[in-house]
């Protein structure tokens, strides 16, 4: 099990560095976030071996019990599910990142619940680029308005924005929300904020999402394998 994931995860790299060459961007220039919902903290500790630092959770209980079992290495968490404000304490406490902010009450909890003895709480602004009423994240026209007042807030430092396409075989409607996405961040940017992230991209549109500019891919299937959701 182990080889298999430090080999998946070796593989996704190259898929990773080849899209950043093919796109003329320079090497490096795209993280990986490696998605380990629903996985055991085991498989988390074999990514670690094979030199994977950042990693991705859905799920509020799961984020703290893997942070508190692998307490002992230097994971980045990173928060990109769906999050109640009833939850945000432990997210506050725990995670590193949180990619998945469209409301402010939200962002103005995670604030208030950072503890001073940590670094500021490192965010994205979700938007939802493709209009689904099952998708989460703020409509693209409320994207401004949101990132600015998320951006003013203590303890926190908004680094950019997520989205999460519809899945679709349409390679011209993906280019399209990707593309969307970007030209948000180029908008704050131009607004003044100091934004580096745009976080998109997961195991079947990664190579789109690079070449439309994705700075973070959000990979999960592709290293840890198919997920076995509990009923």
């Amino acid at each position: 099990m182990s080889d298999s994931i430090a080999q998946a995860i070796e593989h996704v790299r190259q898929q990773i560095h080849a899209a950043e060459a093919a796109a003329g961007r320079e090497a490096g220039s795209v993280r990986l976030l490696a998605v380990s919902k629903t996985f055991p903290a085991s498989a988390v500790q074999q990514a670690y071996a094979a030199g994977q630092r950042a990693f991705g959770e859905n799920y509020v209980q799961e984020l703290q019990d893997k942070a508190a079992e692998l307490a002992a290495l230097d994971i980045e968490w990173h928060f990109i599910g769906p999050l109640q404000s009833n939850k945000t304490r432990i997210v506050a406490e725990a995670a590193h990142w949180v990619h998945s902010i469209e409301r402010l009450k939200i962002a103005q909890r995670l604030s208030e619940q950072r503890p001073d003895s940590l670094p500021p709480l490192q965010v994205c602004v979700q938007v939802n680029v493709s209009g689904e009423a099952s998708k989460s994240g703020c409509a693209p026209h409320e994207a401004r308005a949101l990132a600015l007042a998320v951006a003013a807030l203590p303890r926190l430092q908004l680094r950019g924005l997520m989205c999460i396409p519809e899945p679709t075989q349409d390679a011209q409607k993906l280019a399209g929300q990707f593309a969307l996405l970007q030209q948000l961040q180029q908008e704050l940017r131009t607004a003044g904020l100091a934004l580096d992230t745009v976080s998109m991209g997961m195991s079947a549109d990664m190579v789109q999402a690079i070449v439309a500019g994705s700075t973070m891919v959000r990979v999960g299937t592709a290293i840890f394998g198919a997920r076995h959701y509990h009923s």
